[in-house]
């Protein structure tokens, strides 16, 4: 019997242990561990945000797919491998043996070389403690619309730009909702300043209709007047750089039309407890200091700057790059340890570098299954070549997206059903497995 070892819950492994499932190997007894039951889909999380999916629509059911594939599967984090004894060691459990380990445990946003980031800054991943950060703050809004609200953003690709446009949708669709039930109140059953309980005179009902009307226009066109704030903090003289400028140019103008203030070549150098007084409705408030003098006081802050890799990976020993990722090759096989693999945005291919992107993850799914099955039954292992290109879909918050691939640039409500349908089908692949796996 040997111990297959999957670290982390992310896309890749997602893949793996369907495939698992469809295809198990005899002789082979796999083990998750995760720090997670319901591991996030990076490609629905800003729809997540924007309110248009619900948690179960993007999240995959881990438990659920470990018992399809024959898995047991560990609630837990792990802190460091042991290679002499070939231990994954556990922050709470007892060592896990192991002799193949595969690694897929993503990223999260560098924050330690700014003072107070990590202490007060609400970082995008680990996706649960941001969702938890998010959805205590959509139930504060909730319950007070009307309030004054100040969120900052740190970081201008991607990530930063999709997650302030959804942010703000979800932001004034809350806003939106507290100032119709305040319209209801005061139209709903026909009464105006200008009545004497008229009980629904055509005047009123009309006045009433109208400015719901002109409400609603003017909220898909986000040229309300919002209680709420969001600044984008970037270091940078242009957004997303790894972007052509045609999209660049296009996602800047639709930010400043949405009213999400920009500060470019704004680097952020401390993040700190504000001393002035704090709003009592929101009363962990925060100043942003930039190293050009500006200063911003701010009710949250969302971190999600330039990707960084758990010290643990180089500390264990296994070969890393400058960042501090895993270094692996062709057949996504650490150079420095044979008989460990890695998938996802952990894993740098030496040869094929490529963005932190999830598209990346979910095409390495296969062949990391592949590799494994072969490196367990001693045969020669697939080398695999991701692709130069990504079709990029960003997602404006409003139900419309921007395609970016190469020079091109294309925008329409169209290529967000688009985006919906592929995330959907993609989600599909782990629901309504089979009670009992293929066991031939």
């Amino acid at each position: 019997m040997k111990d297959l070892v999957l670290i982390g819950g992310g896309h890749s492994h997602a893949i793996v242990l369907k495939m698992f499932g469809i295809k198990p190997l005899p002789g082979v007894r796999l083990t998750l561990i995760s720090d997670v039951l319901h591991a996030p889909y990076s490609g629905m999380l800003p729809g997540h945000v924007a309110g248009f999916y619900d948690y179960d629509e993007c999240h995959i059911d881990l438990r659920s797919l470990a018992e399809f594939a024959g898995c047991q599967i560990l609630i837990d984090r792990a802190i460091a491998i042991d290679f002499n004894k070939n231990l994954v060691i556990c922050q709470t459990r007892p060592p896990v043996n192991f002799d193949v380990l595969s690694v897929d445990i993503g990223s999260t946003p560098a924050t330690l070389s700014v003072p107070g980031a990590a202490e007060y800054a609400i970082a995008a991943k680990p996706v649960p403690e941001f969702l938890a950060s998010w959805n205590q703050l959509i139930s504060e809004r909730q319950n007070h619309p009307e309030k004054p609200l100040r969120i900052a953003i740190v970081g201008g690709g991607a990530g930063g730009v999709e997650l302030a446009l959804n942010m703000q949708f979800r932001l004034g669709k809350e806003e939106g909702r507290g100032k119709k039930e305040e319209g209801r109140g005061k139209f709903g059953n026909g009464f105006c300043n200008g009545c004497n309980g008229c009980n629904g005179c055509n005047g009123c009902q009309e006045e009433g209709r109208g400015k719901k009307e002109e409400g609603r226009r003017k909220r898909e066109e986000n040229l309300e007047n919002l209680s709420s704030e969001i600044h984008l903090f970037h270091s940078g003289a242009e957004l997303m750089q790894g972007h052509n400028q045609r999209v660049r140019r296009r996602l800047q103008e639709i930010l400043i039309s949405r009213g999400i203030q920009l500060h470019l070549k704004e680097k952020v150098c401390v993040v700190k407890k504000s001393e002035k007084e704090t709003n009592p409705q929101f009363p962990t408030n925060y100043q942003i200091s930039c190293k050009s003098g500006l200063e911003l006081e701010c009710d949250r802050i969302f971190w999600v700057t330039q990707a960084s890799a758990a010290n643990w990976i180089r500390e264990s020993g296994l070969a890393a790059d400058s960042n501090g990722f895993m270094q692996v090759n062709d057949c996504l096989q650490s150079v420095s340890h044979p008989n460990v693999f890695g998938a996802g945005d952990i894993a740098a291919m030496v040869n094929y570098p490529r963005p932190k992107a999830g598209v990346f993850a979910v095409r390495q799914g296969k062949p990391l299954f592949e590799n494994l099955q072969q490196f367990l039954l001693g045969k020669p292992l697939k080398p695999f070549v991701p692709q130069e290109q990504y079709l990029g879909l960003i997602g404006t918050g409003n139900k419309r997206a921007i395609a970016s691939r190469g020079s091109l640039m294309w925008e329409s409500a169209l290529l967000w059903y688009w985006k919906d349908w592929i995330d959907r089908q993609f989600m599909q692949k782990f629901s309504n497995l089979p009670k009992t796996r293929n066991t031939k």
